[in-house]
């Protein structure tokens, strides 16, 4: 099948965002079982910037939430973020987790759900600051991309005016919550299922609006 015949998808979701966090798995099994027919671009949101970016004991609803996206998903949260949250002090700093996105999605070879899904594991189990240049040299060896690459990305200015560009595009496509899968077709754009979605379910979705 020919790129051309590709189907479009854009994922927006922010690292440092719970539900993002549990919708991971099951946007994972979609997008390998369609891997030749759709084409899947990952945004950040900026969930937590700005006024925003703060530390994670100033978010008091985030561990009730979590459980709840423990109970829907089934994904599980680590110890070493459970330690996190307990000393609080963490700032969720959604400009720096886009930025090193950027940095790990503009890599040759480099898969950018692949990525964002390692950041965050970074986060979610193992309670690693997203504003950490280290994280991004070991999550660059885990993903097999070049570590000295993946690090000069993150601090260059170029990484950060495009993660700023995530930003403004999610917000052009009228998106407001996270995770946000999209489908685009020459009718305008879809949203395709919700935070709690299956593969499956998604499947059906993307079926039921491609024959439409």
């Amino acid at each position: 099948m020919s790129s051309a015949q590709h189907t479009r998808l854009t994922y927006a979701f922010d690292a440092y965002c719970g539900w993002c966090y549990g919708f991971g798995p099951a946007l994972h099994e979609f997008a390998a079982a369609h891997a030749d027919r759709i084409e899947l671009q990952v945004l950040s949101g900026g969930l937590f910037t700005g006024p925003s970016a703060l530390p994670v004991s100033a978010y008091p609803h985030v561990p009730g939430a979590n459980e709840r996206i423990a109970q829907l998903t089934g994904v599980t949260f680590g110890d070493g973020y459970r330690a996190a949250l307990a000393d609080g002090t963490v700032v969720m700093d959604s400009a720096d987790a886009a930025t090193g996105l950027v940095a790990l999605r503009g890599q040759p070879g480099a898969n950018a759900l692949d990525a964002a899904a390692a950041m965050q594991r970074a986060w979610y189990v193992d309670g690693r600051s997203l504003s950490d240049a280290e994280v991004y040299r070991d999550l660059a060896a885990e993903l097999c991309l070049d570590a000295d690459a993946v690090a000069a990305a993150y601090a260059s200015p170029a990484a950060r005016a495009e993660a700023e560009a995530d930003f403004l595009q999610v917000r052009r496509l009228g998106i407001d919550g996270y995770p946000a899968l999209l489908l685009h077709t020459a009718h305008g754009t879809d949203r395709l299922g919700g935070p709690v979605s299956s593969a499956d379910a998604l499947t059906r979705a993307l079926d039921q609006h491609l024959a439409a």
